[in-house]
């Protein structure tokens, strides 16, 4: 009885609306950032270098580089502070966590898209 519950509950909160990724995407992720009682709207864009998880708790890792320094964010595919996901770039990649990109800069750190 209380497994039926949670599940349902569960299903009520997997989002419906976001376009399927995987690793090897480039993403722009339009995130909610609350300050000083102000909301506003930030985007990051990035490579995905790991997706796990699944249902309500399925998170994903999102790298870019910024002057230079390495930055990853870990994100809730279902949370309500993303606004939106947008694909820009599909990439071709035969690993389903890519951190050996982490290692790499420049034109090392190229996936190969998908055409």
């Amino acid at each position: 009885m209380n497994t039926q519950l949670v599940e349902q509950i569960a299903k009520s909160q997997v989002r419906s609306d976001l376009p399927t990724f995987g690793t090897g995407d480039t993403l722009k992720v339009a995130l909610k950032i609350i300050e000083n009682g102000k909301s506003r709207i930030q985007v990051f864009q990035g490579v995905v270098i790991s997706r796990r998880g699944s249902g309500v708790s399925e998170t994903f890792t999102i790298r870019k580089e910024s002057n230079g320094v390495g930055v990853e964010r870990t994100l809730l595919v279902n949370s309500p502070s993303i606004d939106s996901i947008v694909v820009v770039k599909k990439g071709r990649v035969r690993r389903h966590k890519i951190y050996f990109l982490r290692s790499r800069k420049g034109k090392s750190a190229r996936l190969k898209e998908v055409l």
